[in-house]
């Protein structure tokens, strides 16, 4: 099994970041609460420099936080977009991005859910437990315009229904109890500021 998939493609070697955040500028990440956050996003009906220039400081932007993806709600800008960098649970690493994404819906027949820890960079420093399918399939394009299709397990499944529900307007909160939700940004309040520290600390580590 090879150890690394780029865009669903299995490649011999990758470098530690993907090339495209070599390209990019870190933007502001978006925080539950946030208008953008909470509707379903556009389509994107442009592929071009300025789609290929989202992607490259959304991955740029994803590794400064730390996170395993990113949707372009997150960075403040309302398109069905997102990036991912995610090992699923055998340690494969899976790397690349998905223009309007769309969720396949799976038999529940032959579905398991994994009730597992969970968080999101818009809500930073909280975690919490959310049923996910152990297996996910995304159908979408890519920044050409080229047709799409990204399946993962584990993982990574989590990390792909995750970033599909940031373009349909849902955060994690939206899966959660009332009771789970308070507790979730309870989280968040306490942990926020060491967050944006070690955010902060990334950025001066890649500018040295």
């Amino acid at each position: 099994m090879p150890s690394v998939f780029v865009q669903g493609r299995p490649v011999d070697s990758y470098p530690r970041l993907a090339p495209e955040a070599g390209n990019g500028r870190v933007r502001r990440i978006t925080e539950v609460g946030e208008e953008v956050l909470h509707k379903p996003c556009r389509e994107v009906t442009e592929f071009g420099p300025d789609l290929a220039a989202l992607i490259d400081d959304m991955f740029l932007t994803m590794y400064i936080a730390d996170g395993a993806g990113l949707a372009a709600n997150q960075v403040g800008v309302d398109l069905r977009l997102f990036v991912y960098d995610c090992p699923d649970d055998d340690g494969v690493r899976h790397v690349g991005h998905i223009v309007n994404p769309v969720l396949e819906p799976l038999d529940p027949a032959g579905r398991r859910l994994l009730d597992d820890g969970e968080g999101c960079l818009s809500v930073p420093g909280a975690a919490m437990d959310v049923p996910r399918p152990d297996r996910a399939v995304v159908h979408g394009y890519d920044r050409d315009g080229e047709p799409l299709v990204i399946e993962g397990t584990g993982y990574f499944a989590r990390c792909l229904a995750h970033e599909t529900d940031h373009a349909n307007g849902q955060v994690y909160l939206d899966r959660l109890s009332r009771r789970e939700r308070k507790d979730a940004l309870r989280q968040m309040a306490d942990r926020r500021e060491a967050v944006f520290a070690r955010r902060s600390a990334n950025v001066a580590a890649l500018s040295g």
